[in-house]
């Protein structure tokens, strides 16, 4: 019998995660492995888009985005920024997973090169060979506080190198890349002729500075594309709803790819979406402190626990540290938490080579189950 799985869907590797049958073991389990909101969905949001759903907003929308949405996000985007925005270079997306999907199906060729900074959301290395790329990792380091070095990102470069991918800020580490870092990825970008892919879904999340995107810089707006997401500005992860900003003849070929796929994006999350962003301004402190008062608590926890070592993370709601002290692999770290603290977190390995050594914590449960969690986990030694 042939083959029933397509040749390039041979090497796709499996998504480091416990069955549902290991994760039921134990009736104390604390899940700080996945980054998804604990904090529900403004009332206002869910109203509105409940509301619109019973005006008749429950049928396929424009397949580019809801038209009241696209004026909102360029509304948001001249008013935070100072950018203006074309309406054609913006595609409303089911996700900014999706999103990202659709980018790389548009602009990449079989063999073409993206260069990734490792540590990096571990989704990238399948969405860049799904699409015939090729993923090459560029690693960052602790000791500079995670930030890409000029030299090792020129080096990773060849002649097959189509884009590069800068988060910020960075998931899983921590990171936050300055003005200063984004003018030198830009400054690379334009002597290598490449497209930066900017994923900036956690805009709102950084501590003692504010983002600036790498598109307002001289020379980069129509070399980058821009993905934005409502999943955790404002605690949508299950409504499923992103965005775009390229190029319209990008933005042409991805709603092409798109209209293959699902058409639109679903119509009462995009309601939802309008809403967020006219309530943005008032919401956004009510959950933002939160889960900064939770990353400074869980660092000041990691770094009085002997066998882990941390930098100080400057954005997202995720802390990163070394258990390299441990001796342990990172799967067999989590595998270690999992069976003696009932703690799940993700294994640094996730998250590519320059993450192995350390775990990452998403801060996504209440400020008492994270102390539970590191009270649990300060009791375990290691020979």
């Amino acid at each position: 019998m042939k083959s029933i799985i397509a040749g390039r869907f041979s090497n796709i590797k499996a998504q480091i995660a416990l069955d549902a049958e290991a994760f039921g073991r134990y009736s104390d389990v604390i899940d700080l492995s996945i980054g998804d909101c604990d904090i529900t969905t403004d009332p206002e949001i869910i109203d509105a888009a409940a509301s619109d759903a019973a005006s008749g907003y429950t049928k396929y929308g424009d397949p580019k985005g809801d038209p009241q949405l696209i004026k909102a996000i360029q509304a948001s985007y001249k008013a935070d920024y100072g950018i203006d925005l074309d309406e054609s270079g913006i595609l409303v997306t089911p996700s900014s997973c999706m999103g990202m999907a659709l980018v790389m199906l548009a602009i990449l060729d079989p063999g073409d090169q993206v260069l990734v900074l490792s540590p990096y959301f571990s989704v990238y290395e399948q969405q860049i060979e799904l699409a015939g790329g090729v993923c090459i990792e560029v690693p960052t380091y602790e000791k500079d506080d995670w930030i890409p070095q000029s030299q090792a990102i020129r080096a990773a470069i060849t002649p097959k190198t189509k884009a590069i991918i800068v988060n910020n800020p960075v998931n899983p580490t921590g990171a936050f890349y300055d003005s200063k870092c984004l003018r030198e990825l830009a400054r690379i970008a334009i002597e290598a002729d490449l497209l930066v892919i900017a994923d900036e879904i956690y805009t709102d999340y950084v501590l003692g500075a504010s983002l600036k995107p790498i598109m307002g810089l001289e020379g980069m707006r129509e070399r980058t594309i821009t993905l934005n997401s409502f999943s955790k500005n404002f605690m949508m992860t299950g409504w499923r709803v992103g965005y775009v900003i390229a190029s319209p003849s990008v933005v042409s070929v991805m709603q092409s790819i798109n209209g293959a796929m699902i058409y639109t994006t679903p119509s009462i999350s995009q309601r939802a979406a309008i809403k967020a962003l006219s309530v943005h301004s008032r919401i956004r402190e009510s959950y933002v402190s939160v889960y900064m008062k939770r990353m400074e608590y869980a660092y000041q926890r990691i770094k009085n626990i002997p066998f882990f070592s941390m930098s100080r993370p400057r954005g997202t709601f995720y802390v990163f540290p070394s258990i390299k002290a441990t001796g342990l692999s990172s799967r067999a770290f989590a595998d270690y938490a999992y069976d003696k603290c009932h703690i799940l977190c993700t294994p640094g390995s996730a998250f590519g080579s320059a993450g192995e050594g350390y775990v990452r914590f998403a801060l996504t449960q209440d400020i008492s189950r994270i102390k539970e969690a590191f009270d649990r986990l300060e009791k375990l030694h290691f020979a």
